[in-house]
């Protein structure tokens, strides 16, 4: 305790005003506005490093995911309903522009399987409304390519790549889940040569594929051996190359690149194979083959965005946004905690909005972030985004040399490329089983996209549980419950110095009087007496939970607590009808060892935000308890960590009383200031600019009520060490911590009692 000679200079906080909310979050300095204008092109913050071992690092990944890619896009094509050129197209925009935008250097833009499957469902709906359409389907998916950029690179300049963040990692697992599913079992038709049956639809519900692949199994032929044999060979090498990486760890990175060469390989095996085979019969070949695939780019133009297309594919935008958005982004993200840099979501959105609004000038249709050629391209050990005009290289010598040889690839093949790439996406029963210990409510959300995607579509799997999280959310807010909580005396042994005994240091703690937070129930928590009550609130106190936060604090209170008199109606008939009361005035029942109600401290530390509901129902809550307990109940809060929630607060009546109180006040001991003349202590002065803060002491004054009564330093003074209050003094009921909190009440009501 302070002693009078030591009284500090008392700190008054100016409450903010919204010009200064406006002025600090909507008008932009001169420096803002630079800073943002340069975060859109972050290759100016590292190319002019660029050097030689970059680009051998960038020259090896590149090359590497070029050789992945080609296949995968042109596979990828046919998922979409397109023909394969349309993925090589896809696959240059990707990487030959996201390098000037890029903040991952792992990620890795082009065709992928979900939202090529999303885009061959989107023509299969809308084709049969867009018949002048009909032989032209990337004109379609050139539009829908441009109207998906604009919208995502929209929300990356307005910086809304938060919403991202909605999107819950269950929800992503169970549409990457299903999403597979639902890929696999459309390619096994292709894989096994009965995909041409009359009837058969391999764009129907994953069930209904499954169903019929079984009713026409006998139509199987020669395409199910090439499939099942070049299946079986990918996983092969891959399990071949992860035993021998374990066996010979030396030689772990040369087995790395066979591993990822692998699809390249097997490529390239069965369309000599297949050469050997169709040769001669080009125009009537044995098994499956690709076709003609045309040299060059031969579809760049304009792309078409008109009305008709617009109205057909408005219905399908917000999946397809959804998607586009929640791979990169999660990829991206995922890559850069494992290589220990972090991204910038908006730049991403950025990013992939430029590149599916340019791709459609060279025939591209909508791309996006691919989880395994990120993965390859990471433990490639690439450098910079650079590496990505690397691949680009790589995919335009594809398109203009190896045209001859994409003629004879087996399309069973390219069904086994795809079946083993989703096979990745399958969340594994490892991560399933963490989803059940972590969280049974999401582990169910889980099941339910997943199902959903099965037995319906992958939009409705997205929909579905993004819904059902945004739902468990609301509800996780609106049933927030606060608790009350009371006082432990905790001790801590630390060893002394030499020559010295062990010292102890204790301090008071806090903790929920039921032992909700699993702490010892041995421990028995005091209660503060005299009528006090301390409720900690968990959540941010708001409209969907306010009520439900002081429902339960009023019905604890008044169950531990007697009424300040016991029938304040006087005659039954001014009673309240929903008062039951005693039933005659002289009559009671009630428990008079119990206390009037003198205080409610609120913890505020866990609260982010307040809105006018709930200083409302604060309001409500405060005139409710007045009358109960027949005289002002005293409202402490602790932890205000906002000055706009003390704003808010003060707007509601709180914070202060119209009557003068002894209070307690935290303080810091700030050091070597000197003040000077007749004026108010400046905002300088608080012990937030001073930077000092030893809140170990604390004082007793009397509060006033208005900033008419601001002490004045009358003299020159200077002093080597002086006490500043860490809290504005003019609202006495705003406490740094509930210790102080607690004391405050305390000692009003040894004041009131006296």
């Amino acid at each position: 305790m302070l002693s009078p000679e030591r009284e500090p200079i008392l700190y008054v906080e100016p409450l903010p005003s919204s010009k200064q909310w406006i002025t600090q979050n909507l008008v932009p300095s001169r420096a803002k506005a630079v800073t943002y204008a340069q975060s859109l092109f972050p290759i100016l913050t590292w190319i002019y490093r660029y050097n030689w071992t970059w680009f051998l690092g960038d020259m090896v990944a590149g090359v590497t995911v070029g050789v992945v890619v080609i296949p995968q896009g042109m596979a990828y094509a046919k998922l979409a309903q397109l023909p394969p050129e349309f993925g090589l197209y896809s696959s240059f925009v990707g990487c030959a522009l996201y390098f000037m935008f890029a903040t991952s250097k792992d990620i890795t833009i082009g065709p992928v399987a979900v939202m090529s499957t999303l885009m061959g469902n989107i023509l299969h709906d809308v084709l049969p409304h867009l018949p002048q359409y009909q032989d032209t389907p990337w004109v379609v998916a050139g539009c829908m390519s441009v109207v998906l950029g604009c919208i995502v690179t929209a929300l990356g300049l307005l910086r809304l790549g938060f919403i991202v963040d909605f999107i819950p990692l269950p929800a992503i697992a169970a549409f990457m889940t299903g999403s597979a599913l639902n890929i696999a079992m459309g390619q096994i038709p292709t894989l096994m040569g009965n995909n041409s049956v009359k009837g058969f639809n391999t764009r129907a519900p994953t069930y209904l594929v499954f169903g019929n692949f079984f009713k026409y199994i006998k139509h199987c032929n020669l395409n199910a051996a090439v499939g099942l044999t070049s299946l079986f060979l990918l996983y092969a090498i891959r399990a071949g190359c992860k035993y021998a990486a374990r066996r010979w760890p030396k030689r772990e990175k040369l087995f790395f690149f066979i591993s990822t060469l692998r699809t390249a390989f097997v490529i390239l095996l069965y369309t000599l194979i297949s050469f050997l085979v169709n040769r001669n019969h080009r125009t009537n070949p044995k098994f499956s083959i690709l076709g003609v695939v045309p040299r060059g780019f031969k579809h760049m133009q304009v792309p078409t965005v008109n009305s008709d297309i617009l109205s057909a594919v408005a219905g399908k935008l917000p999946s397809a946004i959804i998607v586009l958005i929640i791979e990169h982004i999660s990829i991206s993200k995922s890559f850069g905690r494992i290589n220990n840099y972090t991204i910038n979501p908006n730049q991403e959105l950025i990013a992939i909005g430029i590149t599916n609004i340019f791709g459609p000038f060279f025939g591209a249709y909508p791309a996006t972030g691919s989880f395994s050629r990120t993965a390859i391209k990471s433990k490639a050990g690439v450098r910079t985004p650079l590496a990505g005009v690397i691949t680009a290289c790589i995919v335009v010598i594809a398109i203009y040399a190896l045209p001859p040889v994409f003629f004879y690839i087996s399309n069973a093949l390219l069904a086994a490329v795809i079946i083993h790439a989703v096979g990745d996406l399958v969340s594994t029963p490892t991560a399933i089983k963490m989803f059940w210990h972590i969280s049974p409510f999401e582990f169910v959300i889980f099941w339910a996209g997943v199902l959903v995607s099965v037995f319906s579509s992958i939009d409705n799997g997205i929909y579905t549980t993004v819904a059902a999280s945004a739902a468990l959310l609301l509800f996780r807010i609106a049933k927030a419950q606060g608790k009350f909580v009371g006082t432990v005396r905790v001790v801590y042994d630390q060893p002394a110095p030499a020559a010295a005994s062990n010292t102890a240091e204790s301090r008071d703690i806090f903790v929920p009087l039921d032992h909700s937070d699993g702490s010892n129930p041995s421990v028995t928590p005091q209660h503060p007496q005299g009528g006090v009550f301390i409720y900690r609130l968990n959540e941010g106190y708001l409209y969907p939970n306010a009520v439900h936060f002081t429902d339960h604090m009023i019905a604890e209170v008044t169950s531990r607590t007697r009424p300040g008199v016991a029938n304040p109606y006087g005659s039954l008939g001014n009673r309240p009808w929903n008062d039951p009361g005693p039933r005659h005035k002289d009559d009671t029942n009630i428990d008079m060892s119990l206390p009037v109600l003198r205080a409610l401290i609120l913890d505020f530390n866990g609260v982010s935000n307040v809105d006018i509901t709930s200083i409302q129902n604060l309001v409500d809550v405060r005139k409710q308890l007045d009358r109960y307990a027949d005289h002002a109940v005293s409202w402490h809060f602790a932890g205000v960590k906002s000055p706009w929630i003390r704003r808010a607060l003060v707007a509601g009546g709180f914070g202060s009383s119209n009557t003068a109180t002894r209070t307690v006040f935290s303080v810091a001991t700030v050091g070597a200031l000197e003040h000077k003349g007749d004026q108010p202590l400046s905002e300088t002065q608080s012990p937030s600019n001073r930077g000092l803060h030893v809140p170990d002491e604390e004082f007793i004054s009397d509060s006033f009520t208005s900033t008419q009564d601001k002490p004045r330093v009358d003299n020159s003074t200077s002093f080597d060490t002086l006490p500043l209050p860490i809290l504005s003094v003019d609202h006495p009921f705003f406490h740094i911590d509930l210790d102080e909190a607690l004391k405050a009440a305390k000692l009003e009501l040894d004041t009131v009692s006296k």
